[in-house]
């Protein structure tokens, strides 16, 4: 347990933090707006990373990529990870979701039906990509690029950073600063009101959850990249992104980046002092701890009334 240790794994936890705070932005936007627990969330993280997957087989990478060229494979994945996120996501919402909305169906049927299209984009990968683990092409030589505080940093890690921080930047100046977050914020606080006033309840909510899901899928390219994709992928990095959503203020789009760096790094720091086996218990007992002084969340709020 040295202090260079110690620095690799804080390291490590804020990497896997600025994923999972990536993948809880679309838990928390689609539940903002709709007050909808999306739980086939994480199956759109897991087809990004086939899209992502998909589309540098067909344009195969050389055998030793470098600089530009290598620059070039890692964007056409992402941008076709989050292509195939976006597309699952407003799959999910014209044909699930809005039936029910349209029809006033109750809350719990919502809860159950986001349960069985889990279950049923689950199943369909494993049917479509087969049920072994695959591994992305070599896009790069993963070699160390920088040192902080002593903790090495590979190229994939610092991939993961800034590509997380740009989409995180980049929402939060779509939330606040656009027309369309405009939207997003009103049906979020009064529908009904929104309605009124010219905004096109439909048309925002289907595309808060394309942009969850563009988010969601490069969040799948890039950990698919940095580990083997296969259809079950989506459960472990669901379930615990779900949780800094919560954790952060579900509804909440700064909560649930909060979220995500801070459980990261609990998960991680506590594999450097207890070991991997407690990993996922101090993780889940944070959030508890959290929830039973705050119960909104660390920047949660009172949410308005459902679309």
């Amino acid at each position: 347990m040295s202090l260079n240790a110690f620095w690799d794994f804080l390291v490590l936890g804020l990497v896997l933090g600025c994923l999972y705070a990536v993948i809880a932005i679309g838990y928390t936007l689609v539940y903002g707006v709709l007050q909808l627990l999306n739980f086939a969330h994480s199956e759109v993280f897991m087809f990004g990373a086939f899209g992502g997957l998909l589309a540098l087989t067909v344009w195969a990478p050389a055998a030793d990529p470098a600089g530009a060229q290598s620059v070039v494979y890692v964007v056409v994945g992402l941008l076709a990870g989050a292509a195939f996120g976006g597309a699952v996501a407003y799959g999910l919402e014209k044909v699930a979701y809005r039936p029910l909305r349209r029809r006033g169906a109750p809350r719990l049927v919502f809860l159950i039906t986001a349960i069985g299209a889990s279950f049923f984009l689950y199943n369909l990968a494993g049917k479509l990509f087969g049920r072994n683990s695959l591994a992305m092409p070599n896009l790069y030589e993963n070699r160390r690029v920088l040192t902080v505080f002593g903790a090495d940093l590979n190229i994939t890690q610092v991939i993961i950073v800034v590509s997380a921080v740009g989409m995180m930047v980049g929402l939060d100046y779509v939330v606040n600063r656009t027309k369309l977050g405009s939207g997003i914020r009103a049906v979020a606080q009064d529908p009904e009101v929104a309605s009124l006033m010219g905004v096109d309840i439909d048309k925002v909510v289907s595309r808060t959850f394309v942009i969850g899901g563009l988010l969601g899928g490069a969040a799948g390219f890039l950990f698919g990249v940095n580990n083997k994709v296969v259809y079950t992928m989506g459960f472990l990095p669901g379930i615990t992104a779900f949780a800094a959503a919560v954790l952060g203020g579900i509804g909440n789009v700064r909560g649930a980046m909060l979220g995500g760096m801070l459980l990261g790094v609990v998960e991680t720091m506590t594999v450097f002092v207890w070991g991997e086996e407690w990993r996922y218990v101090a993780g889940f007992a944070a959030l508890v701890l959290v929830l039973m002084f705050r119960p909104t969340g660390l920047l949660g709020e009172r949410v308005g009334r459902t679309a």
